[in-house]
């Protein structure tokens, strides 16, 4: 089992669904939580750990205390990973003296205004690190696909599942499929060096090793490509998935890792990726992407059953198995995108589909409250 930890990103608003900023004022009183550059946002990060059942606590006490907060000012926590009723022209700073912030601002605007949910697994071992790079790139589609939950932008429906994804800045923009640590930190400085990163943490891509002194000193993959997951067991069954296919990987490299086993190169297999993601950010589990494995076309839906498939064995032994199940109700029902185009499309409004959204967020942290005694 796997050290496991996660930065989550949030809108906070009205109870009728609109961005409202106030990060600044609530990182004053909270210390659980970090600025992002514009004010409609904000950060928490989880301790990591490796049991599951410590990890849903440690996702919902955040909330509980951001909501507690919240409620006296008459704001809640949004759901979704973009402004869906928000003003896309402004960008809300929320610390005018940042200079990386006036960066940000300057170079990306609100294409960067976006909540989401960063997945990161502890792996110590650089060559094991490096091939999960590989295979989790590959199959970062599909994670994508289950998490997608921004279909409006701006009070408007966009026509994609993840907007956030189609719209945020992928930097730089050509990332190779990196063949080891010496490859990624020589690729890192001469893209410093270059201009087209601004430091070690520009490097916004789907998945990337992370560490507490980025290149050299690496210790985790971070999975970046994921929309909020509101649902805390949906989001602890997508990481189940994935801790399960690296543990895979460690068990077989060469069936696993796909510079062993695909029959593409290193350059076509960036591509390919760099292409699933973006089908998968316009049709999520109904995108047609291509396997890594050999290039031929597979229903996002199926690949995703092949993955559950593959990994049960492995989940039964860990006992994991009942982890999952959350992932099977989104290839039967849809994830949070489909649910709410299929709603609006029938005539519900964004802001009742935001309202439903808040109501089954505060829920949970109320079963939570519960069911506190529980956890270990």
């Amino acid at each position: 089992m796997l050290l496991k930890g996660f930065e989550v990103e949030l809108f906070t608003g009205t109870f009728a669904g609109k961005n409202v900023g106030i990060a600044s004022a609530i990182t004053e009183d909270l210390s659980d939580f970090v600025k992002e550059p514009d004010q409609r946002n904000l950060e928490y990060i989880t301790v990591p750990d490796q049991r599951y059942t410590v990890l849903k606590h440690a996702l919902l006490l955040p909330r509980q205390k951001l909501r507690k907060w919240l409620d006296l000012k008459q704001l809640t926590i949004l759901p979704g990973s973009t402004l869906s009723l928000g003003n896309t022209k402004i960008f809300e700073r929320s610390d005018s003296e940042n200079t990386y912030h006036s960066f940000i601002e300057k170079n990306y605007g609100t294409n960067v205004v976006t909540a989401s949910i960063h997945i990161n697994l502890g792996i110590e071992n650089l060559s094991l690190l490096f091939s999960a790079l590989r295979l989790v790139r590959c199959e970062a589609s599909l994670f994508l696909a289950l998490s997608a939950s921004s279909p409006f932008l701006g009070g408007n429906a966009t026509g994609v599942h993840s907007q956030r994804w189609v719209q945020f800045p992928k930097t730089p923009s050509d990332v190779p499929m990196f063949f080891d640590h010496a490859h990624y930190v020589t690729w890192v400085q001469q893209q410093l060096n270059q201009g087209n990163m601004h430091n070690e943490r520009h490097l916004w891509t789907s998945v990337r090793p992370n560490g507490p002194e980025r290149p050299h000193i690496l210790n985790r993959l971070e999975l970046r490509i994921c929309d909020l997951v509101c649902n805390v067991d949906l989001l602890l069954a997508i990481t189940a998935l994935l801790e399960l296919r690296i543990i895979n990987l460690k068990n077989n490299i060469k069936k696993y890792d796909p510079i062993e086993a695909s029959s593409k190169n290193q350059t076509e297999l960036a591509l390919l990726s760099d292409e699933n993601d973006l089908y998968a950010a316009k049709y999520s589990l109904d995108a047609n992407l291509f396997h890594w494995r050999n290039g031929k076309q597979i229903k996002c839906r199926d690949w995703i059953k092949e993955l559950l498939l593959d990994v049960t064995p492995l989940a039964k032994e860990l006992d994991m198995f009942e982890l999952l199940r959350p992932i099977e109700s989104v290839l039967k029902n849809g994830n949070q995108s489909m649910i709410w185009l299929d709603s609006y499309h029938n005539g519900a409004s964004i802001q009742s589909l935001l309202q439903k959204g808040i109501s089954e967020m505060e829920q949970e942290e109320t079963n939570l409250i519960q069911m506190k005694s529980t956890f270990s």
